[in-house]
């Protein structure tokens, strides 16, 4: 709908390359979104924003049959940080595919993609692992979002190297979870940082697995009994967990 001249629209988003001067040509998927979807003509509001970059409020300067030329008329204020790093065993090909841009669009500040015991060696095969195939679905998440900070990703195929080298000792006690049915849901105490959540396959960590995250000093946190498919349980899980620390008022720390 039209409030005040501008259209309360998802966000566009732009590479910094795109910027010049203030102004970003786009021909292609946006412009035909901005052209047919938006029905934009020269003058009016639009939501933009640079790939990890400030938001801001652009006026479409020009639009014709083949390209709509977007200004950047001012920088709005960012979203809050995200507060939640995800540590998740590789999923089906096809259950990655849909949370690449769900975990862009609720929040997700690292990802750290793992193999676990229960994940097929096969699915590392998947073209999804490949940055020129999930960048554009982070990006899609983003612009529904209307967030311009992709995630960060780190792929390893060896869990027990990742967790006891890099995690454990980057992150302090109180600030590591390991998702398991019949966990406490109590993910923070009062200090600031973003926490660790480690999100299992749909057979749940192995009880070896489960054993290193302990001695780790990961803590459990669930939603309940019940057993969940990964792409439901993981958004689920950053959901409420993402609330509680909301809740608890606790400040992202940039790093």
């Amino acid at each position: 709908h039209r409030l005040a001249g501008r259209r309360e629209l998802n966000r566009i988003l732009l590479e910094p390359g795109e910027v010049c001067d203030g102004v970003a040509t786009l021909r292609a998927e946006r412009f035909a979104h901005i052209r047919d979807v938006l029905r934009a003509k020269p003058g009016e509001r639009l939501r933009a924003g640079v790939v990890d970059g400030p938001r801001y409020e652009a006026e479409v300067a020009s639009i014709d049959a083949e390209a709509c030329a977007l200004r950047l008329v001012r920088e709005q204020s960012p979203l809050p940080e995200p507060t939640v790093d995800l540590l998740l065993a590789l999923p089906r090909p096809k259950c990655l595919r849909r949370l690449w841009p769900q975990l862009a669009a609720i929040g997700v500040r690292r990802l750290y993609i793992a193999q676990a015991e229960k994940v097929d060696r096969s699915y590392w095969g998947s073209h999804l692992l490949d940055p020129a195939e999930y960048r554009p679905l982070l990006l899609e998440g983003l612009a529904q979002a209307g967030d311009t900070r992709l995630p960060r990703i780190r792929l390893a195929r060896r869990l027990k190297p990742l967790v006891e080298d890099e995690l454990a000792p980057g992150y302090a006690a109180g600030f590591k979870w390991v998702a398991h049915p019949g966990g406490r849901r109590e993910p923070a105490d009062g200090a600031a940082g973003p926490r660790l959540l480690a999100v299992g396959p749909e057979g749940g960590w192995s009880d070896y697995e489960l054993r290193m995250f302990a001695a780790c000093g990961f803590e459990t946190f669930g939603l309940g009994e019940r057993t969940l498919r990964t792409d439901t349980a993981c958004i689920a899980l950053l959901a409420v967990f993402g609330q509680e620390l909301a809740g608890r008022g606790l400040p992202a720390r940039r790093g």
